[in-house]
């Protein structure tokens, strides 16, 4: 299969982001390509597996970029740069989510565990080990839900995550302690080991 921007594929995502300044498609296409999926992920996870949701975001995600690209600091990484945009419209949802609802969000990112849990329980459990995690992630504060999501989810690097929220690196790690910590206790029924 030939795509009509096939050279576009050479060029680093910082370079793409050059041409899409300068009003260029095809390079926004092959942006696209490399990060739509991930970031369709991200968004899936991030609001309780709702589809729809992640293509809106998703959709508004890349016309920000679109729309921003002359904006971009060529000194930072691009995916650090398009990350950090999703994590604040994730954090603005969040925000606007409380506002107009006193319900507690839920996220379902129990693949995460799922290839280590697999081997060792059946669907049924871990259908219900599942649900747990997403009870579970609701007594994470907003910072910690997005850092264990980066991190875990999304496999960003801990250097990374601290661009992303925009803290020391010491803050992501403690983040990720506090929030394994409390994911620990709340499913503690599900530890083999215990």
């Amino acid at each position: 299969m030939n795509f009509p921007f096939k050279k576009y594929r050479q060029y680093s995502d910082e370079k793409l982001l050059v041409f899409i300044s300068e009003g260029n498609q095809k390079a926004f296409d092959e942006l696209y390509l490399r990060y739509g999926k991930k970031l369709h992920y991200y968004f899936y996870q991030a609001f309780s597996k709702d589809s729809h949701k992640a293509d809106d975001f998703l959709q508004d995600l890349f016309v920000k970029i679109f729309q921003n690209s002359s904006q971009f600091d060529p000194q930072r990484k691009f995916s650090t740069w398009i990350y950090s945009i999703a994590a604040n419209m994730c954090k603005n949802e969040f925000r606007s989510m409380q506002v107009r609802s006193s319900e507690k969000l839920s996220i379902g990112i129990a693949t995460i565990f799922q290839t280590q849990v697999e081997d060792t329980i059946t669907k049924f459990d871990l259908q219900l080990f599942g649900q747990h995690l997403d009870l579970a992630l609701q007594n994470l504060s907003e910072d910690q839900r997005t850092t264990f999501i980066l991190r875990y989810q999304q496999e960003l690097p801990i250097k990374e995550i601290a661009e992303i929220m925009d803290c020391a690196e010491g803050t992501v790690k403690s983040r990720l302690y506090y929030a394994l910590q409390i994911l620990s206790e709340k499913l503690a029924p599900f530890n083999p080991n215990t």
